[in-house]
C-alpha cells in the first residue's frame, strides 16, 4: 500500500472519534491479539489499538510490527494509541472507507 500524506492525513482525521478496539496488555502482542486485530482490520478497515505500558521504543516497534504481521498500514502513533488500515478482505466491492485519490 502507498499512500501519500494527504491520503494519510485524511486516515488520521477519520481516526480521531474512533474508540480503541483492540488492548495490548502486559502479555504483548500474542497471537490472539493479532486475530483480533485481524478481525477488527476486517471488520471496520480503520481500527485503533490501545497499548499498555509507558515504554515508547516498546510501543514504536509494536507499531511497525503490528503492520508487517497483518499487512496493514501503520497510519498513526500518538501516545498509547496505535492506528492501522486496511482495505476489507471479505467486502472488496464495498469498501466501508473510500480514499480520496490527491
Amino acid at each position: 500500500m502507498q499512500f501519500n500524506t494527504k491520503q494519510i492525513a485524511y486516515l488520521r482525521g477519520l481516526a480521531h472519534n474512533l474508540n480503541p478496539v483492540v488492548m495490548i496488555g502486559n502479555n504483548g502482542l500474542t497471537e490472539a491479539v493479532l486475530k483480533e486485530i485481524d478481525l477488527n482490520l476486517n471488520a471496520h478497515e480503520l481500527i485503533k489499538v490501545q497499548v499498555a505500558g509507558d515504554d515508547r521504543d516498546a510501543r514504536k516497534a509494536l507499531l511497525n510490527e503490528i503492520a508487517e504481521k497483518s499487512n496493514a498500514l501503520a497510519v498513526h502513533h500518538i501516545g498509547k494509541q496505535l492506528v492501522f488500515y486496511r482495505a476489507s478482505e471479505t467486502v472488496k466491492a464495498s469498501a466501508k472507507i473510500i480514499i480520496p485519490k490527491l
